[in-house]
């Protein structure tokens, strides 16, 4: 009688895997038949609305632009005219590990951001060079070299005269000579 359970229960079996395996199929290629168009025409859908073409196909007005105009730029400064200052010649000798010395000769001049600034400057003209001192002292010869090494130095600069003739603005230095010997 067990054994004639388990027969049936494989003729069932095998009866039922004959039977699904077509009806397998046929779900998934009605699925794929209904999902693939309704994925792409949601893909299309989106791509049409973050381009902005359903904003012009429905006559929505652009909003951008009314918001650029209401918050313009303000109108630009009247245009001064640059005022350089020329500070005095530098020579500091810089930190080596040798005996052998090195030198830096430096002349800059400052650009100012109006004329009117020229007799706040020229009041602190010692502390903007004893900073230009402490730092320059404190270089190698190493620190000079190469295009980034000038921009370190430009940068460097400014920041100590900005801070020392603060609240007046120093807009560059600029290199007039520079000789590292």
């Amino acid at each position: 009688m067990a054994e004639d359970l388990e027969e049936d229960f494989e003729e069932g079996e095998g009866s039922e895997e004959a039977s699904e395996s077509p009806s397998k199929k046929l779900p998934i290629k009605k699925i794929l038949i209904i999902v693939l168009p309704i994925l792409l025409l949601a893909g299309a859908g989106a791509g049409v609305y973050f381009s902005g073409l359903l904003d012009k196909l429905t006559g929505k007005k652009d909003e951008l632009p009314a918001a650029e105009t209401a918050a313009a730029p303000p109108p630009p400064k009247a245009v001064q005219a640059a005022s350089f200052m020329d500070l005095p010649e530098m020579l500091v000798n810089l930190q080596t590990t040798g005996r052998k010395q090195a030198f830096l000769k430096l002349r800059v001049a400052l650009e100012l951001e109006a004329v009117t600034d020229q007799p706040r400057v020229e009041q602190m003209l010692p502390r903007i060079i004893d900073n230009f001192q402490i730092y320059l002292r404190e270089l190698r010869v190493e620190d000079l070299q190469g295009a980034s090494g000038m921009h370190l130095l430009r940068e460097e600069l400014l920041t100590r005269v900005n801070a020392a003739v603060k609240p007046v603005k120093v807009n560059d230095v600029l290199f007039k000579e520079m000789l590292v010997q």
